[in-house]
């Protein structure tokens, strides 16, 4: 029998939901089996300093680092810069803690001495002591922008932060050079893994920026995939998706997210609290489970990426017998 934890799994993974799920696999997993694709369309440049907000998150959140109250930054931060930029009258939308900037003051500098946005989070995971992988997306730039039902063009995170997410949503724009690549050991990485997660982030803009990346969904197709919905009872516990779907002409349901990811996946996992709501009708061949996926604390986290896992393994059952 196959052990669960010497399964090599890859996530992919943003914002806070895709961390919170990451860290239970990496709890669930042999050090190491772990990796996880990071969407960089929210990264931007804030003072001049080059900011990766999903990968931050998912490092943080894997090293034991991360804020747990917020889900975001970092715990026992400090806020000095901050209070004197206000006190400057400098633009304080986007909170940067003390040693939060001190990762994007490194960054930065790495970036301008040559060094890949790939190699530069290997780099601060080996100093953070974080077992798994993480790789963002891509090491070119990618920008998610969002046009409101206003006409105004915003940047990620001026519309996430800055507005709080109140626009509502017209368009989502995905902004980069034709052709852009994967990072290296992307592609690989899929190749080698026994099992691809979804993480329970927002389809539409964390999610959706990776699979856009040349050779991601081929590679997908050729693996069992399970994807776990961020969407219960038509809401979301963080983030905007819930809304977003609503404004795109979307239903906002784990339906939906299914529907999204249709073309490739293989399992799906929504809510307890959804019950019943898929028919032996709706998407036939997708072996659909629900569990609690709300992940307030460790155990939770530890208990959903354990039920993912078994789904896992039933899916590559059916692929042996298939064979």
């Amino acid at each position: 029998m196959i052990d669960v934890k010497a399964r090599k799994v890859v996530a992919l993974a943003g914002g806070v939901g895709g961390a919170k799920l990451a860290l239970g696999l990496q709890l669930a997993l042999s050090p190491g089996n772990l990796t996880v694709i990071v969407n960089t369309g929210d990264d931007f440049e804030h003072f001049g300093l080059a900011i990766s907000p999903d990968v931050d998150t998912v490092c943080y959140t894997l090293a034991g680092k991360v804020d747990i109250e917020k889900g975001w930054g970092l715990q026992g931060e400090s806020w000095n810069v901050l209070t004197a930029l206000k006190a400057l009258s400098a633009p304080t939308w986007f909170q940067l803690g003390d040693r939060d900037l001190a990762t994007h003051m490194e960054r930065t500098r790495l970036l301008q001495a040559g060094w890949s946005l790939s190699q530069i989070t290997e780099h601060f995971c080996r100093l953070w002591g974080v077992s798994s992988h993480v790789l963002p997306m891509s090491d070119q730039p990618f920008r998610t922008l969002i046009r409101t039902q206003a006409g105004e063009l915003l940047a990620f995170q001026e519309y996430f932060v800055r507005e709080h997410c109140e626009p509502s949503v017209a368009e989502i724009i995905f902004q980069h050079a034709e052709g852009i690549s994967p990072a290296p050991q992307v592609l690989s990485s899929i190749e080698a893994a026994d099992l691809v997660v979804i993480c329970p982030s927002n389809p539409w803009v964390s999610i959706d920026p990776i699979l856009a990346l040349t050779g991601i969904v081929p590679a997908l197709k050729m693996k069992p995939v399970i994807a776990v919905s961020p969407i219960i009872q038509g809401k979301t516990v963080k983030g905007p998706a819930a809304k977003m779907a609503q404004e795109l002409g979307l239903e906002a349901s784990a339906a939906a997210v299914l529907g999204h990811y249709t073309d490739f996946v293989n399992g799906f996992i929504y809510d307890q609290l959804d019950g019943d709501i898929f028919t032996s009708d709706n998407y036939p061949g997708i072996i659909k489970k629900t569990t609690n996926t709300i992940m307030k604390n460790d155990e939770d986290k530890l208990g959903l990426a354990i039920e993912t896992l078994k789904l896992g393994e039933r899916l590559l059952e059916n692929t042996q017998n298939n064979d």
